[in-house]
């Protein structure tokens, strides 16, 4: 039999329908790449096995009954633990909310149990989505399962936020996963270990039940081996849902079946200003590569300009921090997580106790960026004006769609670092996430798209920027890089 577990969403999906092999096959298989690779690469913090058995004796029942198995029928998946998964611990990675253990499921993951997918686990993350390396994390780092091909055993950064959900997808533990992106949290880590990540228009999936970040900019999405494979996750994710202000009232295109990679008469930019100074080499080729790659395919290649590209990460990091102040002032040990009340302490000590024991550093630093740049004195002076910035990258992007269809540029500026190369100094950290802020900061819809190999062998990610509402777009030139990029490399087994 085909090892079931080197196989993705849409071919497990096709042969549980055509009888190949059962779900319970399929989540047998997974189950047991979980368990051996657990105590090595770090990627869940609470693996579900028994809720992955669960799931797929149901698709079974149904196809044995006849029934519509939906559209991921039997395919398990792992749940980024930052998603309410009612009776399973949802801990955003936090010590403050270790244990706490939801009575409710989010608007995502309740779509995709009723489209007939399982869970594997939930997946390690960087503590409240909060870094670019999975280091965070209270419960530890995920592992990037790739390594350098000098021979050297440095253990690899799998980006983040979504780090345990790269890990897990390119490592073969799960053949898709949940990710979130708030400045790039699902495209940098899928271009870190390899894999396809897929950010929709903002609005497009619900918030409802994810643990906030920053509520202006925080979207989930899919990441899986392939594009085909993120259309099909992504069309059962995304949805109007009343419970979310900020849900669009849009119905949901059906992006699988329009999947085309034909750029015939379709017009790709690339923005001059992503070409940084002193960029990295092999980046640049794969860009080069990428630009080749969709003329092949009978794109257009035009030069764009998106002049305020370079305030995108000082304005990404007011904005993000000054919501993340807001959205985490719940955390007070009142109502649920972590309570560390000091004997003889008032309400004010136990607010602080609790708050020093379950953030972690990166948290801290971040809410007390958001708390100065809020504050009276400075609100004007750093938040309206970083609104204002926004406002200005945005208007870049719409006087762009008036020359090309979609963008083209690098995900990240180098390949998966080592853990700990830059975990002491934030500010290089931050600078991961230069090509990503902007359609984030713009609530675009992007993706990345595996393109090859540096001189280290080592992923390097090619991402697409569309315009607003316009996912297909972005799927389909995915698909055109995908096809003639032809990346079927994988993580060589260690662990």
């Amino acid at each position: 039999m085909t090892d079931l577990t080197e196989l993705g969403v849409a071919a497990i999906r096709d042969g549980v329908a055509g009888g190949d092999f059962t779900a319970l096959e399929v989540a047998e298989a997974f189950n047991a790449n979980v368990a051996a690779a657990q105590s090595v690469l770090n990627a869940f913090i609470t693996p579900t096995p028994e809720k992955a058995i669960e799931a797929a004796q149901a698709v079974d029942a149904k196809r044995a009954s006849g029934e519509p198995l939906g559209k991921m029928g039997g395919v398990p998946i792992g749940m980024k633990d930052l998603f309410a998964t009612k009776g399973v611990q949802t801990s955003a990675a936090s010590h403050i909310l270790e244990g706490f253990t939801p009575e409710y499921e989010s608007t995502v993951s309740q779509k995709l149990w009723d489209a007939g997918a399982g869970m594997l686990g939930k997946l390690n993350l960087d503590q409240f989505a909060m870094g670019s390396s999975n280091e965070t994390s209270f419960f530890g780092d995920a592992i990037n399962p790739w390594r350098r091909n000098d021979g050297g055993n440095a253990a690899l950064a799998p980006g983040g936020s979504s780090g345990g959900s790269s890990t897990a997808v390119a490592a073969r533990l799960c053949p898709a996963a949940t990710g979130t992106d708030t400045g790039g949290s699902i495209r940098q880590p899928a271009a870190f270990t390899g894999i396809t990540g897929a950010k929709p228009t903002y609005g497009r999936c619900s918030r409802w039940g994810i643990v906030a970040f920053a509520s202006s900019l925080d979207q989930a999405g899919p990441m899986a081996r392939d594009v085909r494979d993120c259309a099909i996750m992504m069309e059962v994710m995304a949805g109007f849902d009343p419970k979310d202000s900020t849900s669009l009232e849009l119905d949901v295109p059906s992006w699988e079946a329009s999947l085309s990679p034909d750029m015939t008469g379709k017009r790709v930019g690339i923005p001059r200003e992503y070409r940084l100074d002193g960029m990295d080499a092999d980046v640049a080729k794969s860009w080069d590569d990428g630009i080749a790659w969709l003329k092949d395919a009978g794109a257009e290649i035009v030069d764009i300009s998106l002049p305020h590209t370079k305030y995108a990460l000082p304005a990404y990091y007011i904005i993000a921090p000054a919501e993340a102040s807001s959205n985490l002032a719940r955390y007070d040990g009142v109502r649920y997580g972590l309570r560390d009340l000091p004997e003889g302490a008032g309400l004010q000590d136990m607010y602080a106790a609790t708050r020093a024991a379950g953030f972690g550093a990166e948290v801290k630093r971040r809410i007390l960026i958001g708390t100065y740049v809020l504050s009276a004195g400075y609100y004007d002076a750093y938040y309206t004006q970083a609104q204002k910035v926004r406002t200005l990258i945005s208007h870049d992007f719409k006087n762009a769609w008036s020359l090309c269809d979609v963008a083209l540029a690098p995900t990240a500026p180098s390949a998966a670092f080592a853990l700990g190369d830059k975990s002491d100094d934030p500010l290089a950290m931050y600078l991961n996430d230069v090509y990503a802020v902007p359609a984030s900061l713009a609530g675009l819809p992007a993706m990345s798209v595996p393109a090859g190999l540096n001189s280290e062998g080592l992923p390097l990610g090619l991402q697409l920027i569309g315009r607003e509402f316009d996912e297909q777009g972005v799927l389909n030139a995915g698909l055109a890089l995908e096809q003639r990029a032809g990346f079927v490399a994988k993580p060589e087994k260690w662990w």
